[in-house]
């Protein structure tokens, strides 16, 4: 022991395993990084590829344009479609106008979409387990026409849903939200339509559930947990509720180290730490080495899945140009 870490404080801290960066995250920073090596810069994106500011602020300086809308892209640059999926108005909007579309969308978010597109082609309506104004929702219930998918966002929302066909329903579910949450919703559905068909798959992400079985063995572990993750992203912000939920009543979302509230740590002997699926890697070490230089740190790996999982990128990026 140096005589720095005599004068500093115990702690222990527990790094969640699996943590940060998923297949889809990766293949769309890829999709971007690839757009520009073969068309330069600029290239669009609508919407931000994922929800995480380092990431999008890191594609920004390396030329990437993000933008809200299509009609904010000119016709002779590319544009990328997020990871989130988009509405299917969009890409036939951009093939109308003759652009270069990439499309970064999740293959487990497509799937989803292909599910509701099934789904519609046998006359059933479905019903959608997520949150309105994200993304992903937006660009799922707009794969069908207006009616065809119908949002709960809690149990409570299931007693108000109001059905074509009680006899002619299934759901689907966004790929970030709570494991548990959304069991209750889902258990509610089948309580009220009892004839309603639920996913062949589970649609929750094997990211997202890997993420939230490691906070939960983390939990009863530990003092406080911070999890590395944007405020708009909706797998982040589960990790926190499943942290609490769990046993840890301290759980913070941060975006970077300099948002640690120190005080509030203060005397406290073990922190866990994770990283949502759009958080890189580099901001959990920044958030390991801001508690080395405070406290006399020892880290212990918590690993409950190991992921092997790899999505190719779009046959227009593999072509040559």
């Amino acid at each position: 022991m140096t005589a720095q870490t005599a004068t500093l404080p115990p702690l222990k801290l527990f790094l969640a395993a699996p943590r940060g960066f998923c297949a889809g995250v990766d293949r769309a920073i890829k999709i971007v990084e690839m757009a520009l090596e073969k068309w330069g810069a600029p290239v669009y994106v609508r919407h931000e590829i994922v929800h995480n500011k380092f990431v999008v602020d890191a594609l920004r300086a390396k030329g990437a344009v993000f933008v809200e809308e299509l009609d904010d892209c000119p016709p002779d640059r590319p544009v990328v479609f997020s990871a989130h999926g988009v509405p299917k108005a969009v890409p036939a909007e951009a093939a109308r106008r003759e652009m270069i579309a990439i499309d970064a969308t999740c293959p487990l978010v497509t799937k989803v979409h292909n599910e509701a597109a099934r789904h519609f082609e046998n006359g059933v309506q479905l019903i959608m387990i997520g949150h309105a104004g994200h993304p992903e929702t937006v660009g799922t219930i707009g794969q069908l026409p207006d009616g065809e998918v119908l949002l709960v966002e809690t149990v409570a929302d299931v007693a108000g849903l109001r059905v074509r066909d009680e006899a002619r329903l299934a759901f689907i579910t966004q790929t970030t939200l709570s494991v548990d949450d959304t069991a209750e919703i889902a258990a509610a559905l089948l309580q009220r339509f009892p004839a309603i068909l639920a996913p062949a798959h589970e649609d929750i992400c094997y990211a997202t559930t890997n993420r939230q079985m490691a906070v939960k063995a983390v939990a009863p572990r530990i003092d406080a947990l911070l999890v590395i993750g944007a405020p708009n992203s909706s797998n982040s912000k589960r990790l926190v509720e499943v942290g609490k939920a769990a046993g840890c009543t301290y759980s913070q979302l941060i975006q970077r180290a300099a948002d640690i509230d120190w005080r509030a740590l203060a005397g406290i002997g073990s922190v866990g730490i994770t990283a949502g699926a759009s958080a890189p890697e580099v901001l959990v070490n920044e958030v390991i080495d801001a508690f080395r230089a405070r406290f006399d740190t020892t880290v212990e790996l918590v690993e409950t899945a190991v992921e092997t999982v790899e999505f190719k990128v779009p046959r227009i990026l593999r072509e040559p140009a």
